[in-house]
């Protein structure tokens, strides 16, 4: 929370572990002092000012937004939270390395009896800052450098360049990132990037390069993401064995779609929660806005998770999408949707379900999975109130399938297709929870509707990600 520091005489009013009177501030007592400090204590005060010290870059207005709820505070206990918010706030918009808060009775000619003084000490961060560290993605680990300029025209803007090197992805990239004064969730970006990367299970290399603006906005209790990107693609095979459908998508092509996200996430954690729900929908136009890709693009995500007796949670997920070709071309492999894994359905191999030629997975057009998971503590509870809590036993239920539709057919032949040679597994594992970076599972797997094509993991498989069925 940082220090707050109130000047005051002692005993006062406190709430929270970090806000307290300074050995250093008791002044000596005397008698005209206790009257003001009861006053303080038992009737409403006012805050006259806000100082903000330390700014060297930073404009003053972009602060205004941020502090402007301290002077709505109606007592001392009332200041100091408004004061912690404000200053949860001033942190929230990167550019403070630190910001400490200091509350004082008013001084001067025009001081009231209750009167307060409100004081952010600020320290700005570096023009320039660098960065190294790994990230762990859907079964893939990749190290990130990146080069960060911060608050770059003193209202909270951010330069970022970030190269990333990874097993199966390499990129860099160049974004620009700014907020709305007053709304910090209310921002606009605009990123320019060559992404490279490899797909063993199509043996099929992409290399991609574009540019994208994103506007992002809260609208009640929802998140709101539009999107215009326009990418150059380059799709070619990756090795020599690959198949005539891989060998066939291969070239060049031209994408422009505008996009939409609409998240509620009430989850207390993103890696491993014990509560809350997600939602998530995501719809995406291509070719309206140009280029030689054509289609519509709709998934959505659902997540609940409920704490049990014993320290247990249950969660359940659904995931589904469909893929709508616009005009007489083909999908591409590159935008289809691809299943199984020890991320999604578990006790398949890495995208191994669904539509194959000679071995190389092509994707589907459709697909949906759900999963019903139970996690508990370890048995006997080893390291408890340390290590071992961020371990647990996880028993699972997948099961998914992932086709391609004729959209001429209608809505109940897709459902029926969508319901046959259903996919499903079962197992029990561990868990651990990497902070919030990501989590680990390993899983002893049995698979079970396995169709002709599938490559399975019949028992023992690892898993290492973010996002998880």
């Amino acid at each position: 929370m940082g220090t707050v520091h109130a000047r005051a005489l002692d005993p006062m009013p406190m709430q929270g572990p970090e806000l307290g009177v300074q050995a250093d501030d008791i002044d000596l007592p005397e008698p005209e002092t206790e009257a003001k400090q009861e006053v303080l204590e038992n009737k409403d005060v006012v805050v006259q000012r806000v100082h903000v010290d330390g700014l060297g870059r930073t404009k003053e207005d972009i602060l205004t937004y941020e502090i402007a709820g301290v002077f709505k505070a109606k007592n001392l206990i009332d200041v100091m939270k408004k004061s912690h918010e404000a200053r949860q706030k001033l942190l929230r918009l990167g550019i403070f390395r630190k910001v400490e808060v200091v509350i004082d009775t008013s001084q001067g000619p025009d001081a009231l009896p209750n009167g307060l003084d409100v004081t952010f000490e600020v320290k700005e961060l570096r023009r320039m800052t660098g960065s190294y560290n790994t990230m762990v993605g859907n079964n893939e680990g990749s190290m990130v450098l990146g080069l960060k300029l911060p608050n770059v025209l003193g209202r909270a803007e951010k330069l970022t360049f970030q190269f990333s090197y990874g097993t199966k992805e390499t990129s860099y990239g160049l974004s620009f990132f700014k907020p709305q004064p007053g709304h910090f969730e209310r921002n606009f970006s605009i990123n320019a990037y060559k992404v490279t990367g490899q797909f063993p299970w199509s043996s099929l290399r992409e290399t991609d390069r574009g540019i994208s603006t994103e506007v992002s906005f809260p609208v009640w209790w929802t998140n709101h993401t539009l999107k215009w990107e326009g990418v150059w693609r380059e799709l070619g095979c990756l090795a020599r064995t690959a198949s005539f459908a891989v060998r066939e998508e291969s070239g060049h092509s031209l994408k422009s779609s505008l996009a939409h996200a609409m998240v509620i996430d009430t989850r207390n954690s993103t890696i491993l929660p014990r509560k809350g729900a997600l939602l998530k929908i995501n719809q995406e136009l291509a070719g309206y806005t140009g280029g030689d890709v054509s289609y519509l693009k709709e998934d959505f995500e659902i997540q609940l998770n409920r704490r049990l007796p014993w320290d247990s949670i249950l969660s359940g997920s659904l995931w589904g999408g469909m893929l709508l070709p616009i005009g007489e071309k083909p999908t591409s492999i590159a935008d289809r949707f691809y299943l199984g894994g020890p991320t999604s359905v578990r006790g398949f191999s890495m995208y191994s379900i669904g539509p194959q030629s000679e071995g190389d997975y092509l994707g589907g057009e459709a697909y949906w999975a759900g999963g019903v998971h139970l996690y508990t503590p370890l048995p006997f509870r080893p390291g408890r109130g340390g290590f071992g809590d961020l371990f647990r036993t996880h028993f699972f239920l997948n099961a998914g399938n992932l086709c391609n539709l004729n959209y001429g057919e209608g809505p109940k032949a897709h459902l029926k297709k969508l319901a046959e040679c259903i996919r499903w597994s079962y197992g029990a594992g561990i868990v651990l929870r990497l902070g919030n970076i990501a989590r680990l599972e390993l899983n002893y797997c049995i698979p079970m509707g396995v169709q002709s094509g599938d490559r399975i993991c019949d028992g023992v498989q690892f898993g290492a990600g973010i996002r998880f069925l």
